[in-house]
C-alpha cells in the first residue's frame, strides 16, 4: 500500500501523484508513439477508433459521470461535429479551423439541449435528450442541399495549412495529439472550481445549491463541454471513414455510447479509455468465436447485441463500478494482502436527509 507525504504545496498541482504514475503512463505514452512501428495497419487503425470513441466517451463521462445528467442523443453531438466538419473541410478550410468550428457548433447545439437539464431530470432528461437525437438525424436525412440526405457526403482528407494527412500513420498520431490534449483538459478541469461544481451537482443538487453553486450555470456548462468533445471525435470519426451518411448517428450510437462509459466505469477519465477498448475489441471478439460455437449461435444475426446485453447486466448487477472499479479491487486486493477486506468498496448509503427525502 503506497501513501504520499505532502510536504509542498505544489506536490497537489501535480498530476502524476507519485513516480510510479510517471513511469507507467511514460511507458504507456512511448508504446503508443512506437505504436505505427509494432503493430498491423488494421490494429492501427482499431486503436486510431479507440481514441476517437474515447474522446467522445470523456465527453459524456464528464456529463454524466461527474455532472449527473445523463444523455441518450450524444450521437447528435458526434453527428454534429461529423458534418460541419465534412462541410467545411470539403469547402477548403484547413483542418484546425474546420475543427474549430466543428466543437464550436456542438457546443452551441448542447448549450440549447441542455436548457431542459434545468427543469428535467432522471429518465425525464434521457427522454428529452433522445427525442433531440431524432431530430438531429431526420435534419441531416431531410437537408440534402447540405448534408447529403440519406445518400451520405464524402470528405476530404485532412489538410493542415498545406500538409495533408492521407496516411494511416499520419492520422493516427493527429488522434493521439488530441486525445492526449482533451485528457490532460478533463483532469484539469476536474480539478479547478468549476470540475468541483460539477461533482457536487451530481452528489446533491440541494446541497451544491446551499453551497451557492449556481445550478443553471453549471449544467448548461457541462452540456456544452461535453458536445463540444463529441463534435471533436465526430469530426475525426469523419476523416477516419471518409463518408458520413444519418444512419451512423442514430439511437444505437447513442446507447453505444452510454454502454462504454458504464462498463468502462462510471465517474473515472480512466473509464472513458477502458469503455472505448471494450467497445472496439468486442466486435473482434465475437468474430473471431463464431467458428468455435455452435452454427445455431455463432450464426445468429443478433449475437452481438446480445452479448452487450449480457455484458451490460453482469456488470450492472456484479460490478456497478465497471471495468475500472474492477481494476481499483484488484490492485487493492495485492496491496493490502493479507489483509484486504471483502467490503472495503461496499457503496455506503446515502445519509443527508435531504437526499432521502427526494
Amino acid at each position: 500500500m503506497r501513501f504520499i507525504f505532502k510536504t509542498d504545496y505544489a506536490q497537489d498541482l501535480k498530476l502524476a501523484k507519485h513516480s510510479g504514475h510517471v513511469f507507467w503512463y511514460g511507458t504507456l505514452m512511448l508504446a503508443l508513439l512506437a505504436a505505427p512501428w509494432l503493430v498491423a495497419e488494421y490494429w492501427l487503425a482499431q486503436l486510431t477508433f479507440v481514441m476517437i470513441y474515447a474522446i467522445a466517451g470523456l465527453g459524456l463521462m464528464l456529463l454524466a459521470g461527474f455532472t449527473g445528467l445523463f444523455s441518450l442523443g450524444h450521437a447528435a453531438f458526434l453527428g454534429v461535429g461529423a458534418y460541419t466538419q465534412a462541410v467545411l473541410t470539403n469547402a477548403g478550410l484547413p483542418f484546425p479551423i474546420a475543427l474549430a468550428c466543428a466543437a464550436g457548433l456542438s457546443a452551441a447545439v448542447g448549450l440549447v439541449v441542455g436548457l431542459p437539464a434545468l427543469r428535467v431530470k432522471g429518465i425525464y432528461l434521457g427522454m428529452a435528450t433522445l427525442s433531440f437525437g431524432f431530430i438531429v438525424e431526420e435534419v441531416f436525412a431531410r437537408w440534402e442541399s447540405v448534408t447529403g440526405g440519406n445518400a451520405g457526403i464524402h470528405i476530404k482528407v485532412p489538410d493542415m495549412f498545406g500538409w495533408k494527412l492521407a496516411s494511416g500513420e499520419s492520422f493516427y498520431f493527429l488522434c493521439l495529439f488530441i486525445t492526449v490534449a482533451a485528457t490532460l483538459a478533463i483532469l484539469n478541469l476536474l480539478r479547478s472550481p468549476t470540475g468541483r461544481a460539477f461533482v457536487a451537482i451530481r452528489d446533491s443538487e440541494i446541497s451544491a445549491q446551499s453551497m451557492g453553486i449556481h445550478l443553471a450555470r453549471y449544467k448548461t456548462l457541462s452540456f456544452a463541454l461535453s458536445a463540444a468533445l463529441a463534435g471533436i471525435a465526430g469530426a475525426l470519426y469523419a476523416h477516419k471513414l471518409q463518408f458520413i451518411s444519418p444512419d451512423q448517428f442514430n439511437i444505437l450510437q447513442s446507447i453505444d455510447l452510454l454502454l462504454m462509459i458504464v462498463i468502462g466505469g462510471v465517474g473515472s477519465v480512466h473509464g472513458a479509455f477502458l469503455g472505448a477498448i471494450f467497445l472496439i475489441s468486442m466486435p473482434q471478439v465475437i468474430a473471431l468465436s463464431k467458428d468455435q460455437l455452435p452454427a445455431a449461435i455463432g450464426q445468429a444475426p443478433g449475437l452481438q447485441a446480445a452479448v452487450y446485453g449480457i455484458v451490460l447486466i453482469a456488470f450492472v448487477l456484479f460490478e456497478p463500478l465497471g471495468l475500472y472499479g474492477r481494476w481499483l479491487k484488484v490492485r487493492t486486493y495485492f496491496q493490502l494482502f493479507p489483509f484486504y477486506r471483502k467490503g472495503l468498496f461496499k457503496r455506503q448509503k446515502s445519509f443527508q436527509k435531504s437526499d432521502r427525502l427526494k
